[in-house]
């Protein structure tokens, strides 16, 4: 099986990789609390194990997961006031002001080495995966390397039930069954509560117990198929944009977007709002970091 992890490859390797195939995945997640059954790792594992099969099937480097993302704030707060409760949630989570400043930098990474394009592959659901394409809207002018960024789902069109529709839930049948095939260790579904159960605990979806292993598969197969479709485009497109007389960009003049570009929009950004929302009940633990900052 031929290697694909930047952070395991050696530099050869690298170099017979990124000739053969300009192709970058950068995929994120978070620890996260996803029912009884799931390790809570679960939306990073999901999103790197798809960019690995794809990346292998098609050709590319996959970037290290970022394991640090959007949580604790605005409308994730409410949500999980109600859906993960006062339990300690195993969080590993940033304000979205850092996290998408994160991504900035990858970015600026993965242009300055010349990769001709990029999938921002998130599997961390809520409004961030919104908030990730807006970022690219910025951030596209500023690079040659042609970006793309998508929640996982995104690619899953047929779904789990092959209805036509994205397949997306929170430690359903279809995150399950994706990660049961991708990371068989990482689910015990031993360890689900009884299906007659009302009370559903650690965030856990209510159709778990449909969750199927080969079925995970075919959704990963279309999933790889999706991106291998996609990175073709973004191939293609990047002769179009004068690669050859851009330069690296610096880390002043990603600041420099970053203060006069993207920091005066972040209100805009919907992991930035309460989308509605009540707020966690007073007692509630997701009171902490509710409230959302003024970048104004």
């Amino acid at each position: 099986m031929s290697k694909v992890q930047w952070e395991r490859m050696f530099p050869d390797e690298l170099e017979t990789a990124i000739q053969a195939c300009p192709v970058v995945y950068l995929p994120y997640g978070l620890c996260e609390p996803h029912g009884l059954h799931n390790a809570v790792g679960l939306d990073a594992l999901k999103a790197h194990g798809i960019c690995c099969r794809a990346a292998r099937k098609h050709g590319g480097i996959v970037a290290p997961p970022d394991y640090w993302h959007v949580h604790e704030i605005g409308a994730y707060a409410s949500w999980a006031d109600l859906a993960v409760g006062e339990v300690r949630p195993w969080l590993s989570a940033l304000p979205p002001w850092m996290h998408f400043k994160n991504v900035c930098y990858h970015v600026r990474g993965s242009d300055a080495l010349a990769f001709h394009a990029a999938l921002l592959v998130t599997g961390h659901y809520g409004p961030n995966w919104e908030d990730l394409k807006s970022l690219l809207e910025i951030l596209q002018p500023h690079f040659a390397m042609r970006m793309y960024g998508l929640p996982d789902f995104e690619a899953n069109k047929p779904g789990f039930d092959n209805d036509g529709k994205s397949g997306g839930d929170h430690a359903g049948k279809v995150e399950t069954s994706l990660l049961w095939s991708l990371e068989p260790d990482c689910v015990d579904v031993s360890r689900l509560p009884d299906p007659d159960d009302a009370n559903l605990p650690f965030a856990m979806a209510a159709n778990a117990h449909q969750s199927d292993r080969q079925t995970g598969e075919r959704m990963i197969d279309d999933e790889v198929k999706w991106l291998g479709r996609k990175a073709q485009e973004l191939l293609q497109d990047y002769p179009k944009h004068k690669p050859d007389v851009r330069k690296p960009v610096s880390f002043d003049q990603v600041e420099h977007i970053w203060e006069n570009e993207i920091r005066p929009r972040l209100g805009e950004f919907k992991s930035m709002q309460y989308l509605d929302r009540e707020p966690p009940a007073p007692s509630s633990r997701w009171q902490l970091n509710y409230r959302i900052p003024d970048h104004s």
